[in-house]
């Protein structure tokens, strides 16, 4: 896209490739071109520089070796999601990419679980519905958008709930492009973490002894063990009519 916009003006202005791979190298001699009395621009075909990208490096070094730096500031999928997205946008988090692995995500949406704004999260369409299920075991069923090639000739917006995002997306094809995930901030039909984590205890501990149906549930909930282990013996003694169990919660954490 860069290559067609200079073409388009008749720009002959050289071109460096700066990614993941080279930035480590590629950097230092951006930074004496500079230094130099050149000046040098950071472009990106994939909206907004330093969202997520190794640019942020790149403007770091230059601050650090007192060079001026500015910004003329381009598409941003983060806040056009935000903008069409319907949820409230008085205050609002941008999360970055979600973690690859399910107990990795559900521990990140644990996070964020009580922030008070709307949050924000780039994924890629092959774990979106993994991340949607995640989202729902972790925060409830609340409100949440899923953007697609925002600005872009397949642009779409599902709007809903989790569980009505999940119903549509386990019955469709992979989506294709780049996912933008909203999720609203959590409301009086949030279900109640601590209500949740109960009744996920009574569940587990029907079948399980209580250090395994803690371990189970913590790591569904992305939950410390020890304070799930905690709450898992409180809830053992009274099905047990007030009987403790011999282990305690000192004795399981060493």
């Amino acid at each position: 896209m860069t290559h067609k916009l200079l073409a388009e003006y008749g720009l002959a202005t050289p071109l460096t490739a700066y990614h993941d791979h080279n930035a480590a190298r590629v950097r230092p001699k951006l930074i004496e071109q500079v230094k130099s009395g050149k000046s040098v621009a950071l472009l990106s075909d994939a909206g907004t520089p330093l969202v997520s990208d190794p640019g942020l490096k790149l403007v770091q070094a230059a601050q650090e070796a007192d060079l001026y730096v500015t910004a003329l500031p381009g598409a941003s999928a983060i806040l056009t999601a935000l903008v069409l997205s319907g949820l409230p946008c008085d205050a609002f988090l941008f999360a970055g990419f979600l973690p690859n692995k399910s107990a990795a995500r559900r521990k990140a949406f644990a996070q964020w679980r009580e922030v008070p704004a709307t949050i924000v999260f780039f994924e890629s369409p092959q774990r979106l519905l993994a991340s949607l299920e995640d989202a729902r075991q972790i925060l409830g069923n609340r409100d949440a958008v899923v953007a697609r090639e925002l600005t872009k000739r397949f642009e779409e917006l599902r709007r809903g709930t989790l569980d009505s995002l999940l119903e549509a997306y386990a019955g469709a094809a992979r989506p294709k492009g780049e996912i933008v995930l909203l999720l609203g901030p959590p409301g009086p039909e949030t279900q109640n973490p601590a209500a949740d984590l109960d009744e996920k205890l009574r569940e587990a501990l029907r079948s399980l002894r209580t250090r395994d149906a803690a371990a189970k549930v913590a790591a569904e909930l992305g939950l410390q063990r020890r304070e799930v282990y905690a709450r898992a013996l409180v809830l053992a003694a009274r099905a047990d009519g007030g009987r403790d169990e011999p282990d305690t919660a000192e004795h399981e954490d060493r």
